[in-house]
């Protein structure tokens, strides 16, 4: 069995993965999945938190190892897959890239100004204020085959990012 390709978007909060991510997979000539820790969150995954206890960050850590762990798992299966991920720290940019090493990974930086991730939260209502600027560090622990910038029109970057997956795909082997 072949497997899988993951095309993966890296950046912060608000700076327009989950848009990105849905106009690539109408756009791309194959199918992908997409992909993102958000949907576990989202679908009562992870575990329900009644306060704060000591444990609290070492369940947060599993359920990321989990989720970088399943990257490479859906992969493998021979899943193509689009990433959304928010790479909070050095440990997880050197985990994802070790567990993934033997698959063919596309990484997408995808930026955008302070000011405009600002506004997007503001106009979003359902982040936390800051969770933006936290997050810029994310850009310091991950190399990109290609970055992009959301402040351009959705479709053009999602037409970048294709063109240029189509064409390193061309040069493999």
């Amino acid at each position: 069995m072949q497997h899988g390709r993951i095309i993966f978007l890296n950046g912060t909060s608000s700076a327009g993965k989950s848009t990105l991510a849905k106009a690539l997979r109408e756009i791309l000539p194959e199918p992908f999945c997409y992909y993102a820790s958000d949907q576990l969150a989202d679908a009562g995954f992870r575990v329900l938190r009644r306060g704060m206890h000591p444990g609290m960050r070492g369940e947060r850590a599993r359920f990321f190892d989990g989720f970088h762990r399943s990257i490479a798992a859906f992969a493998e299966a021979g899943n193509d897959l689009i990433v959304e991920h928010i790479v909070e720290e050095k440990s997880w940019a050197d985990d994802i890239r070790r567990q993934t090493a033997h698959l063919d990974i596309f990484w997408v930086g995808v930026h955008a100004p302070i000011e405009d991730l600002e506004r997007r939260e503001r106009e979003r209502g359902d982040r936390t204020i800051g969770e933006a600027r936290f997050h810029l560090k994310t850009h310091d622990y991950c190399a990109y085959d290609l970055e992009v910038d959301t402040r351009d029109p959705t479709d053009q970057v999602a037409a970048r990012i294709v063109d240029a997956w189509l064409k390193r795909q061309s040069l493999r082997p």
